[in-house]
């Protein structure tokens, strides 16, 4: 290799790069840029986020109250490298992007982002999350050909005797379609930047550019109406003045007045605080002013402008134009800290001590439920009000989602071994302790309040994760809660308290499951270990919904530390009997699918051919009480019809589909399962003690069949579920105490 090539090599692509990204333009070049392209460069912050959005595209997700729209943008899927996107993705939240994405296109029909858009919810429910991600999909949008955004810079060259700056009487007048963009460096005697990232087009006289764009945007084909920025928008002050001395100096020849303009790309960045900016609680208004003059000679600028007082505008609202400025617990700063906002969002402007400086940005706040109700005592609640988008963020309700964000953002920071299912005993917990007591009153028909009133938090918590439906409940029942689950689920929406303003928050989990890795005595983190952390932070009681009373079943979350330790027992039990091996799972499908075509000819009246003696018999009297003494059915007759239509249905609601029994019949199969397991309690409880002994090297008291069938069971074990000894060792002591005993 040599230096020199990959030096070449590598200045060639970033110049083709250069080039090609367009990142500088005269001003001509910029006009074609918009003529090719108007809605894309016509957009204001509003519009321009809302593109981004949909620049990512959206899925539809499956829920068990039906499909929602999720937006890609939240997956991160386009950062690479490190540790991946998923450790910075929004889990869940799908009805938040949903009202933000709505807010963002009531801002595009209206001309501009005239409200500031406040996510409230209690500490660690992903506010922040979700201000991170879109503004990393900023940054990457501004990247691409569709996300390109420009600013401008003023350009003065040098005269011909290299000491005038393009004003002096020897240096030569620009043409009518000349430019000083493209000038080398060294011809350069002067260039001002625009500290505001103003929009080219503002450069434009007010009637000029309003026919000018609309002209553009008719004949593109563009519905949409201009933006308030390009259609009523003015410069500010510093490049106003600047623009209208090169007039006065050119006079009025707006060409020439031009090619003293830079076009360049804008690049978005949270690292630089360059259209997209996190402002947190402090204590003084977010732009303020200096003169630009104040440490240059007045030699340096050309004659036309050195009469010029000119102060170009700084801080957070200037570093935020054209993307978004979040204000991070906002309701933290005193109100007359940013009472400033008020104005603003109801203008579009601020004012400064010399000038008037427009906000070109989406504004979005955070704050926690305690200071948002404190704020709405305030006597000028009223009045910021109308400013105000509120967006609740409340803690997920779905423990799987709730897991995941476990085993994406935490699992990856531990140095030790994660045992199955440590993550699952964390998140079913710390949902439960988010559920509330459904009231009937919320619900117009009083079977189904009477209904969800009866869920216990567990049932609650499956029927929000999986859709199940409580076995205890009758076909009737269960019909009309899986119909109106979405009416269950959105039950609090717009209430207070809402399910999710209290509970056990993801940074509490954090917490608990880094402690539960180093203070353990399995040698990694085991759902033991996580369940003993819990059991400790329980009788701390350090935390707000530690305290809150037990209200029939819920906020009790010492008892939910049973339930879920019972939930974890069932599923470990449940692969240990697969791992034995004593029968294919796919035999109990078959059993109860050979069930239901017998049933199905006895409602028909029917017989069948016998397969092996070609003899027409009647449906299974033996199969039929073997399975109706499971299910334990008291009318027969009745059982069997509605099964029947129950099949029927399904068939009607998914034509052409595969029968799946598990999934029509999921209380039926696992009754059918346990009944199995119950025959075999004795052999499959010998296997597990056989195991653990394997696992701690007491070979010696098993002869060799039974050695060679413990080994296949714990390589099961470790093969289909990811156990390792230490782990396996102590669940399998909890098992044989709880399941097995003799």
């Amino acid at each position: 290799m040599s230096a020199r090539k990959e030096l070449d090599d590598l200045g060639s692509s970033v110049k083709t790069r250069f080039l090609a990204e367009k990142r500088v333009l005269s001003f001509e070049e910029y006009l074609d840029e918009f003529l090719s392209h108007p809605a894309r460069y016509a957009r204001d912050a509003a519009t321009y986020v809302r593109d981004c959005f949909d620049h990512f595209g959206t899925e539809e997700v499956q829920r068990p109250w039906g499909p929602v729209r999720r937006f890609r943008l939240f997956d991160q899927a386009f950062l690479d490298g490190g540790d991946g996107h998923a450790r910075y993705q929004l889990v869940g939240h799908e009805g938040l992007q949903q009202a933000f994405y709505r807010a963002l296109g009531n801002f595009v029909r209206e001309g501009r982002a005239n409200r500031l858009l406040l996510l409230h919810g209690p500490n660690g429910s992903a506010k922040s999350t979700f201000a991170a991600c879109v503004m990393r999909a900023l940054e990457h949008y501004a990247r691409t050909s569709e996300g390109a955004v420009y600013r401008f810079s003023w350009v003065f060259p040098a005269g011909h005797d290299d000491k005038s700056i393009g004003f002096g009487a020897r240096s030569k007048r620009p043409g009518s379609h000349e430019s000083y963009a493209h000038l080398e460096a060294e011809r350069v005697a002067s260039r001002l930047a625009s500290h505001l990232p103003e929009h080219p087009l503002l450069l434009l006289p007010l009637a000029e550019r309003r026919q000018f764009v609309k002209r553009a945007l008719e004949g593109a084909g563009v519905e949409e109406a201009p933006s308030a920025l390009l259609w009523n928008g003015e410069l500010a002050q510093e490049n106003a003045e600047i623009r209208d001395a090169l007039l006065k100096a050119y006079g009025g020849d707006l060409a020439r007045v031009l090619a003293h303009v830079q076009v360049e790309r804008l690049e978005i960045s949270r690292r630089y605080r360059r259209g997209a900016v996190t402002i947190g609680p402090q204590m003084t208004v977010d732009a303020g002013e200096r003169q630009i003059t104040a440490d240059r000679t007045l030699a340096q600028l050309p004659a036309a402008l050195s009469s010029l007082a000119l102060f170009e505008p700084h801080g957070e609202l200037v570093d935020g134009s054209c993307g978004l400025i979040e204000y991070s617990d906002l309701l933290k700063r005193p109100l007359d800290a940013w009472k400033y906002l008020l104005m603003a969002i109801e203008t579009g402007e601020v004012a400064l001590n010399h000038s008037i400086l427009p906000v070109n940005a989406v504004l979005l706040g955070s704050t926690n439920e305690t200071h948002l109700e404190a704020f709405r005592q305030h006597p000028e609640y009223d009045s910021f009000r109308a400013r105000l988008t509120l967006l609740r963020v409340g803690y997920l309700l779905h423990y799987r989602e709730e897991q995941r964000i476990y085993d994406s953002q935490i699992i990856p920071q531990l140095r030790v071994p994660v045992a199955p299912h440590a993550t699952f005993v964390a998140a079913l917990w710390a949902v439960l302790t988010r559920l509330l007591r459904s009231d009937p009153a919320h619900y117009e028909d009083p079977q189904l309040g009477k209904l969800v009133a009866d869920l216990t938090p567990m049932e609650k918590a499956h029927l929000f994760a999986d859709g199940a439906i409580p076995r205890r409940l009758s076909s009737d029942d269960g019909k009309l809660l899986r119909a109106n689950l979405a009416e269950v689920v959105e039950e609090f929406d717009h209430i207070t308290p809402y399910q999710g303003l209290f509970g056990a928050s993801p940074r509490e989990i954090r917490t608990l499951l880094l402690d539960a890795a180093h203070w353990n005595d399995e040698g990694c983190l085991s759902p033991l270990s996580v369940m003993d952390q819990i059991e400790a932070l329980c009788e701390g009681g350090d935390y707000d919904f530690l305290k809150l009373d037990p209200d029939g079943g819920y906020h009790d979350p010492i008892v939910f530390l049973g339930q879920v330790r019972k939930a974890w027992l069932s599923i470990f039990d449940n692969e240990v009997r697969s791992a034995t091996g004593l029968v294919d799972e796919s035999q109990y499908d078959e059993l109860f699918a050979r069930y239901v075509t017998q049933v199905s000819l006895w409602v028909k009246g029917e017989r069948f051919r016998d397969p092996l003696t070609g003899d027409e018999r009647d449906p299974d009297e033996t199969l039929f009480e073997r399975i109706e003494e499971i299910l334990e059915v008291e009318d027969a007759d009745a059982f069997r019809r509605n099964l029947i239509s129950g099949v029927a249905a399904h068939a009607i609601d998914h034509p052409g589909d595969r029968m799946d029994y598990a999934a029509v019949f999921p209380d039926h199969l696992e009754r059918v399962r346990e009944a199995y397991f119950v025959e075999h309690r004795s052999r499959i409880g010998a296997i597990v003690r056989d195991v653990l002994l394997l696992i701690d090297d007491a070979t010696d008291q098993l002869d060799q069949a039974r050695q060679q069938r413990a080994q296949e069971v714990w390589q099961r074990l470790q093969d289909d579920h990811g156990y390792c000894g230490d782990c396996a060792r102590a669940a399998l002591g909890v098992l044989i105490k709880e399941y097995y005993a003799e």
